[in-house]
């Protein structure tokens, strides 16, 4: 799978996990240099609080554009270290 935005990649892997239809790409797969620290949180009910990241890419940035779970809920163990995308990051094949 390969997550891409403003015609970068920022993550590329053949060992996403796939959660409520979102692919979670492993966070060595992600190239960290277009994430930047968000302060938005949410809590999901069976995953647990999740952090945020802001993309930077070539000077445009998709705010809060990636997330994931610092330390998920048991249910989610499955997804620690690893970040999904949304706003307009095309995830594909």
């Amino acid at each position: 799978m390969k997550a891409t935005w403003n015609n970068r990649v920022i993550a590329e892997s053949s060992d996403t996990v796939v959660v409520e239809n979102n692919h979670y790409f492993p966070k060595d797969s992600v190239n960290t240099g277009y994430l930047r620290p968000s302060d938005t949180h949410t809590t999901c009910p069976w995953k647990g609080l999740a952090s945020y990241y802001t993309l930077d890419v070539d000077g445009m940035q998709n705010p809060d554009a990636a997330w994931y779970y610092p330390e998920p809920k048991p249910a989610a163990e499955n997804i620690k270290d690893y970040i999904a995308f949304w706003k307009g990051v095309k995830v594909t094949a």
